[in-house]
């Protein structure tokens, strides 16, 4: 079986990528990442990151204005989804794991 490989993007990673890293990476259906758009983030998102996902999916739409405007040739051919999850939870917060699960039944 085929398991996706996803890419949670957020600002610094420190919060809502990572928190859905956490909560994800044991899924018998996709493999995670997370990664951020901020220099100053734990994992800086890189053209390999992206070349490695199968499905990106954002926490806010300038996430994605961010990645196309660096990685226009190597994000094309990605599926790139915005989640709309604001920026106001802390790692592993009960609501922000509520809402990526929430969230996740989209796509899997």
């Amino acid at each position: 079986m085929y398991r996706k490989n996803v890419l949670f993007v957020c600002s610094r990673n420190k919060r809502r990528s990572l928190t859905a890293e956490m909560i994800f990476k044991n899924s018998k259906d996709f493999a995670v990442k997370s990664c951020g758009t901020s220099p100053v983030s734990r994992v800086k998102i890189n053209e390999k990151l992206i070349q490695w996902a199968d499905l990106i999916l954002v926490m806010e739409k300038r996430h994605r204005e961010i990645i196309q405007q660096q990685s226009k040739e190597v994000v094309s051919e990605k599926d790139l989804r915005v989640l709309s999850i604001p920026d106001n939870f802390e790692l592993m917060d009960e609501q922000l794991i509520k809402l990526l699960e929430e969230k996740m039944k989209e796509f899997f």
